[in-house]
């Protein structure tokens, strides 16, 4: 399935699906399909009454379904969707409870035929210019995947939004088409007269190449918003959708800079949002460095403050570089996507729950789908949304650390502990319902316990199951080195407990989220204890990893076999402790993940309690050293690349246990020199327009402001009214942005600010001091 949405159509609304099929693409229009919610048998007159009086016509089944707190329901239809949500909204003026109100027509037809993805029809067929379309139809879920046509777009215009160029590369067809006067290329260059030619000549080639997937970088935000807006502003209807249909745009009310495109037929993926969806994480979401991080290499123009200027120069003196320019960013985007089989973890995630292939995000729509047609067929509704009465969970797990450098640390962890925990305890919204339903302290009481008054039913129960299939098939992935299959399953699978300890969750219950969490804290000091008792010493833990030091240093074969024996045994411990105290069977699995050949656990800055999620250790994979960092200056996209470079290179000797007071010195001598001017620059994201700081305005926004002012001296449009991503420099003036430089570097900060919170995280667990080592350089003046 490539697209769903509801139509209206003679007042009664449809599904409308198209689909890709092994030879030919379907367009299935469902027909006769209410709309429908869920209300209160009991209070069916006043419904009524409410309904009458608005003159909404409607009308009323008797359902097996209850609500969670065992109220009995009846079905609400309506004949279009209209119809629902102008009778949902006369009910909650009324403080009356309507159910389900707000799931999706097709949304609601697809799930309740466990539709994910994969489908097989059969219908009347009636053959259109470019696929055929099908009436009286049905459909039923199968696991099959046809293969996609897949094009890279991307567009070139002046700062105005006039377009110069729109790019493609495809397996079907690759070029670039350019407003411009003929030139010879070895490009394939396709030459129009003007914009508006441009856009129909795009039409023209999506009609004779029809591609199902469109992908790009920042592509439906900027590429297709600009797209329609010239189209519109040309008075074209853009028919680029399948079945000649037109793109249709809407703004998002929470971003300005945001919205959503509506795309019949084809699926567009937005490169950096299916990366975010993915788990990656980039210090900078361009272009230029994704694919300097991912392929090592980059753009022909990197994203300097003149790249507008440069493009423009291009399209007036040498559009045949432009052309260039233009290709090579598709280019990079297909290959990012190959690189990081980005294609196939969105279709696996698709398969596994339903959401749309370019749902962005999407754990709480996945959970829904993959739950709400179990729970009907259990006989209950889905509760709606809370907004009140809100009560937080317990976070994960974090024990106090103890500072120092140590010699030979393990680590082991537990493998998927949230999920592990609700296979194991049965924690499951049903299971809650009907866990609270058993008689406590009665012989057939079939509830587990759990935390804040939660009990779960031993056998009637969804997740556990879904999740015990999820992890046998990550398993089998895992064997196929099917990496794309076992990353889809391993998000979908520890988003289960982000969903039920999330507010925006229907099925949010604070005895859900807490049964995990508060399960997990028992866990993690039970394994402590365990650890301890065998005479290790742990000392650190976060949410499912235990840190163990071993008192001295140890080859990687002496590691590996206390790591080995520990895991065994704490395994054997959960299996028989829960089975006599629960009579439950354990998913639970700890395992040896690690051995630090030497491990750096800091203290808090500024204090000697240690410190939580930062750490720095030495491994060795695959035959080769490197040193891990985590939460410290290194990783963060906050400190300069002056003290990165210094903290890698002071862990790698300290680590080494080479000698670093005269690296120390000089490093802080060749900073007040300037010989390090180029690594000074911070660089930090405008999350918010300009002009909403008001009070304590950081550094980054004041650069931000000094920028867009100078901007305007010289005529410049100005860069960061509306947010992105500024580099400054701290002067003796204060932060000021790269491009206006005004004022000599203030080297005292970036020793002071940059350098010695560094140092001082390490050097004193060797014995020296980093004010000590930075002013004995002033005894050589």
């Amino acid at each position: 399935m490539l697209t769903r949405q509801t139509r209206e159509i003679n007042n009664q609304s449809l599904v409308d699906l198209w689909v890709k099929c092994d030879d030919h693409i379907a367009h299935l229009l469902i027909e006769n399909e209410d709309a429908v919610t869920f209300i209160l048998e009991d209070k069916r007159s006043q419904y009524e009454a409410c309904l009458q009086k608005e003159n909404i016509p409607f009308h009323i089944k008797p359902t097996a379904l209850s609500t969670f707190n065992h109220d009995s329901v009846l079905g609400l239809y309506f004949k279009n969707t209209y119809q629902k949500r102008a009778a949902t909204q006369f009910i909650e003026q009324l403080h009356l409870p309507i159910y389900e109100s707000d799931i999706r027509l097709a949304d609601r037809y697809l799930m309740e035929r466990f539709i994910c993805g994969g489908l097989s029809f059969i219908g009347n067929p009636i053959q259109k210019k470019d696929h055929i379309e099908y009436r009286n139809v049905k459909i039923k879920t199968t696991d099959r995947s046809p293969k996609f046509s897949m094009v890279s777009l991307d567009i070139e215009c002046s700062e105005k939004g006039i377009l110069y160029s729109v790019a493609l590369h495809s397996e079907l067809d690759t070029r670039i088409i350019m407003v411009g006067d003929s030139q010879d290329s070895n490009l394939s260059i396709q030459w129009v007269e003007n914009e508006k030619a441009l856009l129909v000549a795009l039409e023209s080639w999506f009609y004779q190449f029809d591609p199902d997937i469109i992908i790009g970088w920042n592509v439906i935000n900027f590429d297709f918003r600009l797209l329609i807006q010239r189209a519109k502003w040309h008075k074209l209807s853009f028919r680029i959708g399948r079945g000649n249909s037109s793109l249709y745009w809407r703004d998002s009310d929470k971003n300005r800079q945001q919205g959503f495109l509506s795309f019949p037929g084809r699926v567009v993926l937005d490169g950096i949002d299916a990366l975010k969806t993915a788990t990656y994480h980039f210090s900078s979401w361009s272009l230029e460095s994704v694919a300097q991080e991912l392929l090592k290499e980059g753009k022909s123009i990197n994203d300097q403050s003149d790249k507008m200027s440069e493009i423009n120069r291009m399209y007036r003196e040498d559009k045949l570089s432009l052309a260039k320019y233009n290709l090579q960013d598709c280019i990079l985007v297909t290959r990012i996507f190959e690189h990081t089989h980005l294609l196939e973890f969105l279709i696996e995630r698709t398969k596994l729950t339903g959401v749309e292939l370019d749902r962005v995000g999407g754990s709480v729509a996945a959970f829904t789908n993959l739950y709400l047609p179990r729970l009907h067929r259990a006989g209950y509704i889905a509760p709606n949304l809370e907004s009140e009465n809100w009560v937080a969970s317990p976070g994960g797990y974090v024990m106090n650390s103890k500072p120092g450098l140590y010699q030979s640390v393990i680590v082991l962890d537990f493998k998927s502990l949230y999920p592990s925990i609700i296979r194991t305890f049965n924690i499951d919204p049903l299971g809650l319902i009907e866990g609270l339903k058993q008689e406590v302290g009665t012989e057939d009481n079939q509830a587990i316990d759990g935390f804040r008054g939660g009990r779960f039913h031993r056998s009637k129960h969804f997740l556990p199951k879904l999740i015990e299939n999820l992890w046998s098939a990550r398993d089998e992935a895992k064997r196929n080195n099917e990496k794309a299959f076992s990353q889809a399953i391993k998000i979908i699978m520890n988003s289960f407990y982000g969903v039920l300890g999330s507010s925006g969750c229907r099925f949010f219950d604070h005895r859900l989220a807490s049964s995990i969490t508060m399960r997990g804290h028992e866990i993690m000091k039970m394994t402590r204890e365990l650890i301890e008792a065998e005479g290790y010493e742990v000392i650190y833990g976060d949410t499912d990893s235990t840190f163990v030091t071993l008192g001295q240093s140890m080859s990687s074969k002496e590691a590996d076999t206390i790591g080995s024996s520990l895991v065994e045994k704490i395994n054997q411990w959960w299996i028989s402790h829960l089975s006599e105290k629960y009579a439950i069977d354990s998913a639970l699995e700890i395992e040896y993940e690690t051995h630090y050949r030497t491990f750096l656990m800091p203290t808090i800055r500024g204090s000697e309690t240690g410190s939580k999620k930062r750490y720095a250790g030495l491994v060795k994979k695959e035959g080769k050293e490197e040193i891990v960092f985590k939460g410290l200056e290194t990783v963060r996209t906050d400190w300069t690349p002056l003290s990165q470079e210094f903290q890698k290179t002071l862990f790698h000797k300290v680590f080494h246990q080479q000698d670093v007071k005269e690296y120390v010195r000089q490093y802080v001598d060749d900073t007040k020199q300037g010989k390090l001017d180029k690594q000074l620059i911070y660089r930090k994201r405008l999350r918010r327009q300009l002009d909403e700081y008001q009070k304590n305005v950081p550094p980054h926004v004041k650069a931000a402001r000094l920028a867009d002012y100078r901007n305007q001296q010289i005529g410049k449009r100005p860069q960061y009214q509306y947010g992105g991503w500024i580099e400054y420099v701290i002067t003796t003036a204060g932060p000021e942005p790269v491009e206006y430089i005004n004022n000599p570097i203030d080297y005292d900060h970036y020793v002071e600010k940059q350098l010695k919170p560094i140092a001082d995280g390490i050097l004193p667990f060797i014995g020296l001091d980093f004010n000590e080592l930075s002013n004995s350089q002033l005894g050589l003046f």
